[in-house]
């Protein structure tokens, strides 16, 4: 009997070539390559900023994921699908769309350099996005590795909002810490704002502060594996990873995929032995 595939769903707010603003776009590009190549199933998520270009890149939308509506501070914001492929390496990539939020110019930023106001929004949306897409697909990951902090919402809606739903619950979570690249403080009710159904006030309180290292630790409470990313971590993020103690890989040990692969696996075999 053949096993089954390991599914593994990359959640990531960059990828070469579709946008390259920092390391994080190289290692989701090669990353899911190298695990295809070991026998996963990927699908990959991000969000269609107005700077990637649907032409060159061949976007086009999936009118059967298409059509939702994320709620977020009881707005309705519609969620348009679209999808390209990387020819090089069958995989297909999803983009995440949605005309207030991703049709600009710039990324993070305006163009005047200011840290746009509504980030808080646009990350809450890409991540509640991102699991409803995946519940559309009808697709259930083994392993869910999110990158940067945009996606820091991703491992706390899965834990407590989406803990029970037939997609994630059992999902394992792997989160990398990059760095961080804004200095700035998103808006002060961003915790309040990221509460979704079935979710307490208490499920976001670790998101408080919304600065960057607030949405490292946050993220990190609730994942089951971390990556170290990058060399310069702060302290205080470092402190709460290693007091977590859970499995880590070690910044010296990401250039090599087979350590990825191992951190899945080792993640993924942890709830056969506790049932053994």
């Amino acid at each position: 009997m053949e096993m089954a595939k390991t599914k593994l769903l990359i959640v990531t707010h960059e990828m070469s070539p579709f946008l390259e603003l920092t390391k994080i776009s190289e290692i989701t590009r090669q990353l899911p390559q190298a695990m295809q190549e070991k026998g996963f199933e990927i699908r990959i998520l991000m969000p269609r900023f107005g700077n990637i270009n649907e032409r060159r890149n061949r976007l086009h939308e999936v009118i059967r994921l298409s059509g939702m509506n994320i709620v977020i501070d009881d707005n309705d914001n519609p969620l348009i699908i679209k999808v390209a492929s990387i020819p090089a390496a069958r995989m297909q990539v999803y983009f995440l769309d949605n005309e207030d939020y991703f049709q600009r110019k710039y990324v993070f930023r305006d163009k005047e350099n200011k840290f746009y106001a509504d980030n808080d929004e646009r990350m809450i949306f890409f991540c509640k996005g991102a699991l409803e897409t995946v519940k559309k697909l009808g697709w259930a990951p083994d392993i869910v590795h999110c990158h940067g902090w945009m996606t820091a919402l991703v491992p706390a809606y899965i834990k407590t909002s989406y803990k029970n739903d037939p997609t994630f619950k059992n999902s394992k979570v792997v989160y990398s810490i990059y760095e961080n690249c804004f200095t700035e403080t998103l808006n002060v009710d961003f915790h309040k704002k990221a509460i979704m159904n079935a979710m307490t006030a208490e499920d976001t309180k670790v998101f408080e502060k919304a600065d960057a290292n607030t949405m490292h630790i946050g993220a990190v409470s609730y994942s089951d594996a971390v990556v170290y990313a990058t060399e310069s971590i702060d302290d205080n993020v470092l402190k709460f990873v290693k007091d977590s103690n859970k499995p880590t890989l070690a910044y010296n040990l990401t250039e090599n995929f087979d350590n990825f692969y191992n951190l899945y696996e080792e993640i993924s075999n942890e709830e056969m032995i506790s049932l053994a």
